[in-house]
């Protein structure tokens, strides 16, 4: 069985995977850049198109940013990591934060209660608009890519759903040294969540800590 995983998903000292507010112009809210600046000097990321001020990392932030693709056949994420539009479409012309060739390269599962058509991207990203469960959309997911793994891409809410549905295998966290005060939390009624993984904590020189849980075997 594919396993299910989530990569390079920051949370401030106070829990919140992205702040409060979030607009076309600030995807991540008032909390800005800060929960992933971090990532901006590492060559994953300058791949991707992030724009920073060196040519790119080898170090441990690399080391762990690097992950993310090996493996992965498609994405789940929640509508909000689609785009700032709440309810139903305006109009369909949105078509994501990352342009008209998405970083992902793969089929992207978004979940919304407000359906619309497949929306085929340059790059070999086709996103798939669906109203489900964590389970019926992993299950989706899986019949998108057979034998692939499944990435949960975010955000805060979407990743604590497949968290609470027991569906996460193994998930890299990055505790990121801000106080945000107000947003969307990952961690609230996940008690006892360190019970089902096994955590092991690597700190980068850059100030963040690499929280890496893996399942435990059920005996």
């Amino acid at each position: 069985m594919s396993l299910v995983r989530v990569h390079n998903f920051s949370v401030s000292l106070d829990g919140f995977g992205t702040g409060e507010g979030q607009q076309l112009d600030a995807p991540f809210g008032h909390a800005g850049t800060r929960l992933m600046e971090w990532a901006f000097e590492t060559r994953t990321f300058r791949a991707m198109g992030i724009h920073g001020e060196s040519e790119g990392s080898f170090g441990v932030d690399e080391a762990f940013a690097s992950q993310w693709g090996p493996g992965v056949g498609v994405e789940i994420m929640g509508r909000n990591k689609f785009g700032p539009q709440r309810g139903p479409w305006e109009n369909e012309d949105w078509k994501g934060w990352w342009g008209d060739n998405p970083v992902f390269h793969t089929p992207v599962v978004v979940l919304t209660h407000h359906p619309r058509p497949v929306l085929e991207m340059e790059g070999g990203t086709t996103f798939h608009f669906v109203d489900a469960d964590p389970a019926s959309a992993l299950e989706q997911a899986r019949a998108l890519a057979p034998g692939m793994d499944v990435r949960i891409g975010g955000g805060a809410s979407t990743v604590r759903q497949f968290l609470q549905a027991g569906l996460i295998d193994h998930m890299h966290i990055v505790l990121v040294p801000i106080l945000l005060g107000r947003g969307e939390r990952l961690w609230d009624g996940l008690e006892s969540l360190e019970e089902r993984f096994d955590i092991e904590a690597t700190p980068s020189p850059s100030g963040v800590v690499h929280l890496v849980f893996t399942r435990r075997a059920v005996l």
